[in-house]
């Protein structure tokens, strides 16, 4: 089947719905059927199309579901055939995003390439060598310095909204993509007003397709978008996730997004004074835990240090989970809400022998009331975000002054948990010992 008629067929199924279009492909042997399936060419949409050259940067900012990761492979494996000498960087959030999703995932390299194409995949190395000669390395945004020095042709970056220290690890790949005759990257996000992407956005040598997720009707279940759409739709969180748009601060957010970017730890952590681990407990069984490690360091500023909060585990499993954080960060106090699980939390230290005061907090004012004072000092620059914590800066961002809340999710459980940290640490009044619970 010729690239444009095999074009024009999947123009034609996308008119159809999914029973159709099983029956259609049926028509077809085996052989054909699979060969069409890995022919992007007859998949991708005009709006997935690259953008014609030059260019320096190609950013990729959509809804969840619209096909980024797929055009992302589908670039580096057009570039592999096309550049038999390149090498490619694949930066990920975290190393485990970068395997799991860019290289291992269900639209990841492995998988959209057939057996002619596939690469080796040498995962002790984080290396996929193509056939062609090739290559592709992976990285970690969150550790930056490892980009500094390596030399590459071209680069795909995924979700750099997400990436931690993201300006720091863009700068590093940026000045190492110097080989060849027009190096570039491809970056793939759902947007968020991040430094980052602000940074990218309207730059020369920058080009942006944007694009929602029903633009992928085709290859998603029409539950599915019915669901988020009825969920979301209108809300900022639909707007950001689902429609791809780039969402400003909330108004009479108590965290704007230029304050969390502002408040980034600059250098190294001083050392610590204490460290306590603030929870937000869930009010169901399967809800989230909000979980965070904060602490105070020796020259004076509280920190940030981790968002540790799980999801689904059940009384006793969020509970061994707040007890993990406080083994492995060395914690002096766990501070829990009462009224939602504090007691639990003491009984499962006390079973995991770990004897360390817990205060029992009553979480009397409103969630923003309780808020307020933290937000001040981070607007004084006494307390610090020592690193990328997304979710919970979605969380916080959108936190309003005087009550209310517009961020991701039914509860700002990560928000709460930080904030129950940081009351502690900066805010919290001297008590007598007697009135601390010890185990």
């Amino acid at each position: 089947m010729a690239r444009d008629e095999a074009r024009s067929l999947a123009e034609a199924m996308a008119r159809l719905d999914p029973a159709g279009r099983e029956l259609v492909l049926a028509g077809f042997d085996p052989a054909e059927r699979e060969r069409l399936c890995y022919l992007w060419e007859a998949w991708e949409r005009s709006d997935q199309r690259e953008p014609d050259l030059p260019w320096r940067t190609w950013l990729v900012m959509a809804g969840r579901g619209y096909g980024k990761t797929r055009m992302g492979a589908e670039w580096v494996r057009r570039t592999a055939a096309a550049e038999p000498m390149a090498r490619i960087a694949l930066v990920g959030a975290t190393m485990a995003e970068a395997r799991s999703v860019m290289v291992e995932g269900d639209s990841g390299i492995l998988a959209i390439c057939p057996d002619p194409e596939r690469p080796a995949w040498e995962p002790s190395l984080g290396r996929l060598r193509f056939p062609g000669g090739a290559r592709a390395l992976v990285y970690s945004a969150a550790e930056p310095e490892s980009l500094r020095g390596p030399q590459h042709h071209f680069a795909w970056c995924d979700e750099i909204a997400k990436w931690p220290l993201g300006p720091e690890a863009w700068d590093n790949l940026m000045l190492g993509l110097r080989c060849g005759a027009l190096p570039r990257a491809m970056a793939t996000t759902t947007p968020r007003p991040v430094a980052l992407v602000r940074k990218l956005l309207g730059r020369e040598g920058v080009k942006t397709t944007r694009g929602r997720t029903r633009d992928n009707a085709l290859h998603l279940a029409g539950a599915f978008i019915a669901d988020v759409e009825r969920d979301y739709a209108g809300t900022n969180l639909g707007r950001q996730e689902l429609g791809g748009e780039l969402i400003d601060d909330v108004e009479g957010s108590l965290w704007p997004r230029t304050l969390i970017e502002r408040s980034r730890a600059a250098g190294p952590i001083p050392d610590l004074r204490r460290i306590v681990i603030g929870v937000d407990p869930p009010a169901s069984e399967e809800g989230i835990c909000g979980i965070s490690v904060c602490a105070l360091g020796a020259d004076g500023l509280a920190y940030v240090l981790a968002d540790a909060t799980v999801a689904g585990l059940g009384p006793q499993g969020w509970a061994r989970a707040v007890a993990g954080a406080a083994q492995a960060w060395g914690a002096d106090r766990v501070v829990a809400e009462a009224n939602q699980g504090g007691a639990m939390v003491e009984a499962v230290l006390r079973g995991a022998d770990i004897h360390l005061p817990v205060r029992r907090v009553i979480a009397h004012p409103g969630k923003s009331a309780r808020a307020e004072p933290v937000a001040a000092l981070f607007e004084a620059g006494r307390a610090k975000f020592a690193g990328g914590f997304p979710e919970l800066e979605d969380q916080l961002a959108g936190l309003i002054v005087g009550g209310g809340y517009e961020g991701p999710g039914r509860s700002p459980d990560r928000a709460d948990a930080m904030v129950w940290a940081m009351t502690e640490l900066m805010l919290g009044k001297r008590r007598a010992e007697p009135r601390i619970t010890r185990l």
